[in-house]
């Protein structure tokens, strides 16, 4: 377990653009280039790490123990986000702060009960604070928003701020709805579509850029990766981000299946297929899943199948639902799947089926979707509209991109 969670170190925005991009062979990531550099950038000072377990080198060990190792390097401070350092708590648990038995180094934590930013006095012995997570793409998974609220505070603390860049695990492509003005949560904070498109490196400079952060931010580039690249192609190690997230395919999904999660409707939470599947002991799914096999849904085929989820919504209780087999990762417009499929939950199950607006909302980014989904209009026509709201951030996306 001593290797399960260990995070990174990071190099300056010049010295990073400098790396190649597009370069054959496995993709390395922010931490492994820094490895390949000698931590250079890194000796002589004291360390914050943001991380958990999905911060891996090209053989497998976590960035903690690596740089706890690094000559030179001082790991002084190590910061967790939701899941917990490990990643094996579900959403929502609260962590409380902690010591890593291996470095004995402390462990604070960024999802604690009130508490998801780091404190002045976990800063205030600091040369510089590191981020390296692996995200999944979607603007409401929580890791992004970790690293946002970090980079707020390590500039009001006049700290340098670094990212070991990730690959974006399902390409550069961007889907939904850009998030409106008036909303601001946790899981609901960065002004860009649901699916944003963005690496960790990259909306990091998209966010100083919005907020006009003065803070000092280096992003230590990915060698090898392009926007089109999903993860199965990187050669990266993987590791399940969180718990109920296992496979590439969920990763795909979950900016649209996500979003059920503001319903009444089980996401398989308590099954062995989460985030492949919906469904409620209510739902005609039958019906359901010929009308989605019908929609022209690239990527995608749909089946009947009747899950019980051993805990979460309708634990115990036998579920009618639909199953997602992934055909295209590259093709697969999430949003859109969920998009068809509440239309028609709210065709077949109107009585039962509720979505919860604020909620909703949050979720989508936009009003648009609870609007005009109330309203009866088709699918064609929300998306449209989630289309008309994200083609600005097309065009301005373009000047925080790393990679081609």
């Amino acid at each position: 377990m001593k290797n399960l969670l260990r995070s990174a170190v990071l190099i300056p925005l010049l010295a990073t653009c400098l790396c190649a991009a597009g370069a054959e062979g496995p993709v390395l990531t922010g931490l492994d280039v820094l490895e390949k550099d000698g931590f250079m950038q890194l000796v002589g000072k004291r360390v914050g790490l943001i991380t958990n377990h999905t911060s891996v080198n090209a053989e497998g060990r976590n960035a903690v123990d690596v740089l706890h190792n690094a000559p030179g390097v001082r790991l002084a401070a190590i910061f967790s986000p939701e899941h917990g350092f490990r990643g094996t708590e579900e959403g929502g648990a609260y962590i409380e702060n902690s010591s890593d038995p291996v470095t004995g180094v402390p462990v604070y934590s960024l999802y604690g009960k009130n508490k998801q930013r780091p404190s002045p006095e976990s800063l205030k012995d600091l040369d510089v604070l590191v981020f390296d997570i692996q995200d999944i793409g979607a603007r409401f998974y929580t890791y992004l928003t970790t690293m946002g609220y970090a980079m707020e505070e390590a500039a009001k603390a006049g700290l340098p701020f670094m990212v070991l860049d990730r690959p974006n695990p399902i390409g550069g492509r961007i889907e939904g709805p850009v998030l409106e003005q008036d909303i601001s949560f946790f899981t609901a904070y960065f002004p860009v579509p649901t699916r944003h498109g963005f690496t960790p490196g990259e909306l990091a400079l998209f966010h100083k850029d919005w907020l006009k952060l003065d803070l000092d931010l280096s992003v230590i580039k990915l060698q090898g990766w392009n926007r089109e690249m999903f993860f199965d192609k990187t050669g990266v190690k993987w590791t399940n981000p969180s718990p109920n997230i296992r496979t590439l395919e969920a990763e795909v999904l979950y900016p649209g299946l996500g979003c059920f999660e503001a319903s009444n409707v089980s996401v398989g939470r308590g099954t062995d297929i989460p985030f492949h599947w919906f469904g409620a002991p209510w739902m005609k799914a039958e019906k359901i899943v010929k009308k989605l096999n019908k929609a022209g849904l690239a990527g995608v085929k749909f089946h009947y199948l009747k899950l019980t989820p051993a805990k979460d919504m309708y634990e115990g209780k036998p579920c009618e639902g639909v199953e997602i087999e992934v055909t295209d990762p590259g093709a697969v417009r999430a949003l859109d799947i969920f998009t068809h499929a509440a239309y028609l939950l709210r065709d077949y199950n109107k009585k039962d089926f509720t979505l919860k607006e604020v909620e909703i909302r949050k979720m989508t980014g936009s009003s648009d979707f609870y609007n005009l989904l109330q309203k009866g209009d088709k699918p064609a026509k929300i998306i449209a509209a989630f289309e008309k709201s994200n083609a600005a951030f097309r065009q301005e996306a373009r000047k925080f991109r790393l990679y081609k």
